[in-house]
Protein backbone atom coordinates (compact mmCIF):
# COMPACT_ATOMS: atom_id res chain seq x y z
CA UNK A 1 0.00 0.00 0.00
CA UNK A 2 1.30 3.58 -0.90
CA UNK A 3 1.03 6.57 1.39
CA UNK A 4 -2.47 8.05 1.77
CA UNK A 5 -2.10 11.79 1.37
CA UNK A 6 -4.99 13.77 2.71
CA UNK A 7 -6.15 17.45 1.53
CA UNK A 8 -8.34 20.33 2.87
CA UNK A 9 -8.82 23.83 0.53
CA UNK A 10 -7.80 25.64 3.01
CA UNK A 11 -4.96 26.11 5.76
CA UNK A 12 -7.17 27.89 8.20
CA UNK A 13 -11.00 27.63 7.88
CA UNK A 14 -13.39 29.54 5.86
CA UNK A 15 -16.54 30.89 7.70
CA UNK A 16 -18.51 28.44 5.47
CA UNK A 17 -16.82 25.47 7.41
CA UNK A 18 -17.34 26.99 11.06
CA UNK A 19 -20.42 27.67 13.42
CA UNK A 20 -19.95 31.62 11.81
CA UNK A 21 -20.90 30.40 8.81
CA UNK A 22 -22.94 27.57 6.92
CA UNK A 23 -21.42 24.86 8.70
CA UNK A 24 -20.60 22.76 5.87
CA UNK A 25 -18.25 19.50 5.95
CA UNK A 26 -14.95 20.73 3.96
CA UNK A 27 -14.39 19.16 0.65
CA UNK A 28 -11.58 16.08 1.05
CA UNK A 29 -9.05 15.25 -1.18
CA UNK A 30 -7.11 11.82 -1.41
CA UNK A 31 -4.10 11.18 -2.90
CA UNK A 32 -3.10 7.42 -3.19
CA UNK A 33 -5.47 5.42 -1.85
CA UNK A 34 -6.08 2.14 -2.62
CA UNK A 35 -8.87 0.66 -0.13
CA UNK A 36 -12.33 -0.47 -0.36
CA UNK A 37 -13.65 2.12 1.82
CA UNK A 38 -12.82 5.01 3.57
CA UNK A 39 -13.62 6.51 7.35
CA UNK A 40 -13.25 9.65 8.86
CA UNK A 41 -12.53 11.43 11.98
CA UNK A 42 -12.25 15.12 12.56
CA UNK A 43 -10.56 15.51 16.11
CA UNK A 44 -9.57 18.85 18.33
CA UNK A 45 -7.14 18.06 20.80
CA UNK A 46 -7.42 21.21 22.38
CA UNK A 47 -10.65 21.01 24.20
CA UNK A 48 -10.04 20.96 27.88
CA UNK A 49 -12.83 18.67 28.84
CA UNK A 50 -10.59 15.67 28.46
CA UNK A 51 -8.23 14.46 25.99
CA UNK A 52 -10.08 15.21 21.94
CA UNK A 53 -13.19 16.20 20.94
CA UNK A 54 -14.41 14.73 17.58
CA UNK A 55 -17.21 17.11 16.04
CA UNK A 56 -17.58 14.79 13.14
CA UNK A 57 -17.73 10.43 12.45
CA UNK A 58 -18.09 9.45 8.82
CA UNK A 59 -17.39 5.88 7.51
CA UNK A 60 -18.27 3.14 4.49
CA UNK A 61 -17.33 6.36 2.22
CA UNK A 62 -16.53 4.78 -1.45
CA UNK A 63 -12.70 4.59 -2.25
CA UNK A 64 -13.15 8.50 -4.39
CA UNK A 65 -10.74 10.97 -4.85
CA UNK A 66 -12.70 14.09 -3.55
CA UNK A 67 -15.32 14.37 -0.66
CA UNK A 68 -17.20 16.53 -1.66
CA UNK A 69 -18.65 19.79 0.85
CA UNK A 70 -21.75 19.63 2.51
CA UNK A 71 -22.25 16.19 3.25
CA UNK A 72 -26.35 16.02 4.80
CA UNK A 73 -26.07 15.77 8.55
CA UNK A 74 -28.19 12.43 8.35
CA UNK A 75 -27.53 9.43 9.70
CA UNK A 76 -27.20 7.78 6.49
CA UNK A 77 -26.51 9.67 3.49
CA UNK A 78 -26.44 9.30 -0.59
CA UNK A 79 -25.55 12.09 -1.38
CA UNK A 80 -23.34 13.71 -2.55
CA UNK A 81 -21.46 10.73 -1.81
CA UNK A 82 -22.66 7.10 0.28
CA UNK A 83 -21.60 7.59 3.96
CA UNK A 84 -22.45 6.41 7.23
CA UNK A 85 -22.28 9.11 10.70
CA UNK A 86 -21.51 8.54 13.68
CA UNK A 87 -22.99 11.04 16.42
CA UNK A 88 -20.23 13.83 17.30
CA UNK A 89 -18.86 14.86 20.74
CA UNK A 90 -21.71 17.50 20.51
CA UNK A 91 -24.43 14.32 20.55
CA UNK A 92 -25.01 15.33 17.13
CA UNK A 93 -25.04 13.27 13.58
CA UNK A 94 -22.54 14.39 10.89
CA UNK A 95 -20.33 17.26 10.62
CA UNK A 96 -20.02 20.32 13.36
CA UNK A 97 -17.66 22.88 12.11
CA UNK A 98 -15.07 24.63 14.55
CA UNK A 99 -16.51 26.87 17.43
CA UNK A 100 -13.27 28.26 19.44
CA UNK A 101 -14.01 30.72 22.41
CA UNK A 102 -13.93 34.10 20.87
CA UNK A 103 -10.17 35.15 20.95
CA UNK A 104 -8.74 31.47 20.61
CA UNK A 105 -7.53 29.48 18.20
CA UNK A 106 -7.80 25.88 17.70
CA UNK A 107 -6.02 23.21 15.26
CA UNK A 108 -8.67 20.57 14.22
CA UNK A 109 -7.05 17.00 12.37
CA UNK A 110 -8.77 14.98 9.51
CA UNK A 111 -8.00 11.62 10.15
CA UNK A 112 -8.97 9.24 7.31
CA UNK A 113 -8.20 5.65 6.98
CA UNK A 114 -8.52 3.71 4.25
CA UNK A 115 -10.61 -0.13 4.73
CA UNK A 116 -10.34 -3.06 3.41
CA UNK A 117 -13.99 -3.00 3.43
CA UNK A 118 -17.11 -1.44 4.28
CA UNK A 119 -17.75 -1.51 8.60
CA UNK A 120 -21.13 -3.50 10.29
CA UNK A 121 -21.12 -0.52 12.24
CA UNK A 122 -24.81 1.37 13.22
CA UNK A 123 -25.83 4.98 12.28
CA UNK A 124 -25.02 7.26 15.06
CA UNK A 125 -22.58 5.29 16.48
CA UNK A 126 -19.97 6.95 18.82
CA UNK A 127 -16.16 7.47 18.36
CA UNK A 128 -15.20 4.54 20.30
CA UNK A 129 -17.50 2.39 18.23
CA UNK A 130 -15.58 3.47 15.30
CA UNK A 131 -12.09 2.85 16.51
CA UNK A 132 -13.15 -0.34 17.61
CA UNK A 133 -14.73 -1.23 14.51
CA UNK A 134 -12.15 -0.13 12.33
CA UNK A 135 -9.64 -2.83 14.32
CA UNK A 136 -8.38 -5.53 11.30
CA UNK A 137 -9.72 -3.07 8.36
CA UNK A 138 -7.21 -0.50 8.25
CA UNK A 139 -5.16 -0.63 5.42
CA UNK A 140 -3.77 2.94 5.49
CA UNK A 141 -3.66 5.90 6.73
CA UNK A 142 -3.31 9.87 5.98
CA UNK A 143 -4.35 13.07 8.31
CA UNK A 144 -4.35 16.63 7.87
CA UNK A 145 -4.34 19.78 9.59
CA UNK A 146 -6.27 23.31 9.86
CA UNK A 147 -6.62 25.91 12.19
CA UNK A 148 -9.43 27.99 13.40
CA UNK A 149 -9.49 31.52 14.68
CA UNK A 150 -12.33 33.45 16.77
Amino acid sequence: MGKLIVRLDFLEFPPTHTCEGEDLSPRITLSGLDAGAVAIMAVNPFVPSCCSFSPWLAWNIPPIEIIPAGIPREPVVTMPVPAVQGRNDLGRIGYSGPCPPPGSTHRYTFKVWGLDANLSLAPGSSKGDLVAAMRDHVVQYGETVAICTR
